[in-house]
């Protein structure tokens, strides 16, 4: 019952807004830290700082899975693909949120480079698409989004990103529905090698600012532990990572108070 009713709900407000158009973040390590990663290098960067993917020296593909609050209807799959190069590095990214009823897809190409010893930038272009069980045709639109990530040192580092500064949408036969802007920023902090400590901030148009925060232990070499907590309504996430060779799996679940249990897993592998 409680799945056939988040179905028709996001269905419901995706007939009635655009903002039920998420920039849905991807990644089980960002999804286990409550996506408080702003400013962490990480292969799924091209889904929240892409300044961050400056980090990144190798090429690096992934995978990723999440079915939100165990409801097929409600799943979301993506895939990132990282390139270093010389001057700096491309990323590219595809998402697909919901099913056959109702699909949100998101396409990006990114681009990040050091500006000094420091300070990285990036920019990345979006194409969305939005489709509805009523119409035969998605509607679509072009974005950007734009980061900065700042190292003050080997162990502390500061990230923030905007998503969308231009405001833009899709023009319906009532008018323009724009797509909110987001702005995000945070920090993270190392320990010993072994432990990060992060946390965040965001700020979406028509809501309240939201604090992440993250924790992540390597108690033995290749193998991690992570936890988070997200605000009103409290949403606990946790998981685990594991790094065989190249290959890297990333295993997270999370918890919403009103909403229940969210799975969700990913699998990187570099060259």
């Amino acid at each position: 019952m409680l799945k056939t009713y988040l179905t028709a709900l996001i269905i419901l407000l995706g007939a009635t807004r655009l903002s039920a158009i998420e920039n849905h973040p991807s990644g089980a390590r960002p999804f286990a830290l409550s996506n408080a990663i702003v400013s962490i290098s990480d292969s799924w960067s091209t889904f929240h700082n892409q300044a961050t993917l400056t980090g990144i020296s190798a090429f690096t593909a992934g995978f990723y899975y999440e079915s939100r609050f165990l409801t097929g209807e409600l799943s979301l799959a993506s895939g990132t693909i990282v390139l270093p190069l010389k001057k700096g590095v491309f990323g590219f990214s595809y998402s697909q949120f919901g099913k056959e009823t109702y699909k949100e897809n998101k396409a990006g190409l990114a681009f990040a480079m050091m500006l000094s010893e420091k300070l990285g930038a990036s920019v990345q272009l979006d194409y969305f698409s939005h489709r509805m069980p009523e119409n035969e045709n998605a509607f679509g639109f072009v974005t950007f989004e734009t980061g900065l990530v700042y190292h003050f040192n080997k162990n502390l580092h500061f990230g923030t990103h905007i998503f969308n500064p231009i405001k833009a949408g899709i023009e319906t036969s009532e008018g323009k529905q724009e797509m909110p802007l987001s702005l995000r920023l945070g920090t993270h902090y190392s320990f010993a090698g072994n432990i990060l400590i992060s946390f965040e901030a965001g700020k979406t148009d028509g809501y309240n600012w939201i604090c992440r925060s993250g924790l992540e232990f390597e108690p033995v070499k290749n193998f991690i532990l992570r936890t988070g907590v997200s605000g009103r309504p409290v949403n606990i996430t946790t998981g685990i990572g594991f790094r065989t060779g190249k290959i890297v799996t990333d295993i997270g679940f999370g918890y919403h108070a009103n909403l229940g249990i969210t799975p969700a897993v990913s699998i990187q592998f570099e060259l």
